[in-house]
């Protein structure tokens, strides 16, 4: 996933999967606000899964947006993030939202295999040495019986616990 440094003050370049119109100079005061940002996060998720920093994305006028990597089982190249804002000459944030944000590479599916690509040829063996087994066990083909005592009814017409199934209620 792409670094941003939070120390800088520079336009940051865009992460993956946060729309360009949204970068530009964050308010100074709210993007040093960290402690915040994370604070907010642990709200909703539990710290072993919030990683490091990403940095601090511009919403708007004293409004921004803090980043950080997801460890998330099941969410490789998510997010999370905490809005701040605050008004104008105040010395304190406000968390807006929290939540998580997929990027780029957390959306795209990867590349469509055909499936007589993805079988290996030990798969295909498998299949054939079980259809062979199926088929010398059931004896020659089309003849579904197997030999020897393997019904399962005696010879006076009941199972073969003796229970009869010709019964009425």
């Amino acid at each position: 996933m792409t670094e941003i440094p939070s120390t800088t003050t520079a336009i940051p370049a865009p992460l993956p999967g946060v729309p360009a119109w949204r970068v530009g100079k964050p308010d100074a005061f709210l993007a040093a606000d960290v402690d915040t940002a994370r604070d907010a996060v642990l709200t909703i998720a539990d710290g072993a899964f919030i990683g490091k920093h990403l940095g601090a994305r511009s919403e708007g006028v004293r409004c921004v947006s803090h980043l950080f990597e997801s460890l998330q089982p099941g969410y490789a190249g998510w997010v999370w993030f905490a809005s701040l804002s605050r008004i104008a000459r105040g010395k304190y944030s406000t968390v807006n939202e929290v939540g998580m944000l997929p990027t780029e590479s957390s959306v795209l599916a990867p590349p469509w295999v055909p499936w007589s690509d993805r079988v290996r040829p030990e798969d295909r063996q498998e299949e054939e040495e079980a259809a062979a087994a199926l088929a010398a066990a059931h004896g020659p083909a089309g003849h579904g019986h197997a030999e020897h005592g393997s019904d399962t009814h005696s010879e006076h017409g009941g199972s073969e616990d003796g229970a009869s199934e010709d019964t009425e209620d």
